[in-house]
C-alpha cells in the first residue's frame, strides 16, 4: 500500500506540473503574440487613460504612439488637419497630434459645418476624428477587452463615396472586407460638406475578441474619403 500511494503522490505531482507548466505557456505565449510590435497606447496632457476598453468606445483620433510603419500608415507626412485646415493657434484641438502624418481634426458646429442638415446622426461637437484617408492606408489602436465575448462594433463615420475597410487583431485577420456605406446627398449645395454628412452605422462588425490587451488595426481597402470618429463595441446580446 505504501508503494501505490508513494506513486499516487508522484503522479498527482506531475499532474499539477503539467497543469502549472501549461498555464505558464498560455501567458507566454499571450505576452508574446505583441512582443515585437513597438506601438504603444496613446496618451497626451489630456488623455492619459492607457488602452482604451472593450466593451466602449474606441476613439480613432487615439491611434498608437508610435510614427510611420509602426503606428500607422499614411499616404503623406502632413496632417492636414491639425496645423493644416485647423491653424496652429496654440489650441490643443487645433494643434492636436500636428506632428504626426495621420490626419486628424475634429467636429465644428459654426457656419453649419458638422451640423448641418444634412447628417443622418448628429455627432457632438469638438469631437475629434481621423480624417482625409485613402486606400492603403492603416492604423492601430491598443484595446484592452474586458472579458473574452462576441462583440458588435457601430462606426460614426463620413463618406462622401463609401469603401471598403478591414480589421486586424494583433496582426491577424479579424474580419473581411467590410463595406462602408457612402453618407452622400445630392441636395447638398455645398460640394466639400459631402465629407461633413455623419452617419453611424451600427453592427459594423461582429468580432470574437479574447481577454486581455490587444492591437486592432483599422485597414482602408478602397476609395478612401471617409472621416472615422469612434467605434463602439457592446457585448452581443448584450
Amino acid at each position: 500500500m505504501t508503494t501505490h500511494f508513494v506513486a499516487g503522490r508522484r503522479r498527482l505531482r506531475l499532474c499539477q506540473l503539467f497543469i502549472i507548466f501549461g498555464a505558464l505557456c498560455v501567458t507566454v505565449v499571450a505576452r508574446a503574440k505583441n512582443k515585437h510590435y513597438q506601438g504603444r497606447p496613446f496618451h497626451d496632457g489630456v488623455y492619459n487613460g492607457g488602452p482604451q476598453h472593450i466593451p466602449g468606445r474606441v476613439m480613432c483620433a487615439y491611434y498608437d504612439l508610435g510614427g510611420e510603419g509602426v503606428a500607422y500608415h499614411d499616404a503623406d507626412a502632413k496632417n492636414n488637419g491639425s496645423g493644416g485646415l485647423n491653424p496652429a493657434d496654440g489650441t490643443y484641438m487645433n494643434q492636436f497630434r500636428m506632428e504626426e502624418g495621420v490626419d486628424t481634426s475634429y467636429t465644428k458646429f459654426h457656419d453649419a459645418i458638422d451640423n448641418n442638415p444634412y447628417n443622418l446622426v448628429q455627432p457632438p461637437e469638438n469631437l475629434l476624428y481621423v480624417g482625409w484617408v485613402v486606400e492603403g492606408e492603416w492604423f492601430n489602436i491598443t484595446v484592452n477587452v474586458q472579458r473574452t465575448a462576441v462583440y458588435t462594433a457601430d462606426l460614426l463615420y463620413t463618406s462622401s463615396s463609401g469603401g471598403d475597410i478591414s480589421f486586424d487583431v494583433n496582426g491577424k485577420k479579424l474580419t473581411q472586407p467590410v463595406t462602408v456605406q457612402s453618407t452622400y446627398n445630392a441636395s447638398d449645395p455645398i460640394a466639400w460638406r459631402q465629407m461633413h454628412h455623419w452617419g453611424l452605422m451600427k453592427g459594423l462588425i461582429e468580432v470574437k475578441l479574447r481577454k486581455g490587451v490587444q492591437v486592432l488595426t483599422l485597414h482602408v481597402l478602397t476609395k478612401g474619403h471617409m472621416n472615422f470618429a469612434y467605434l463602439d463595441f457592446k457585448p452581443k446580446g448584450g
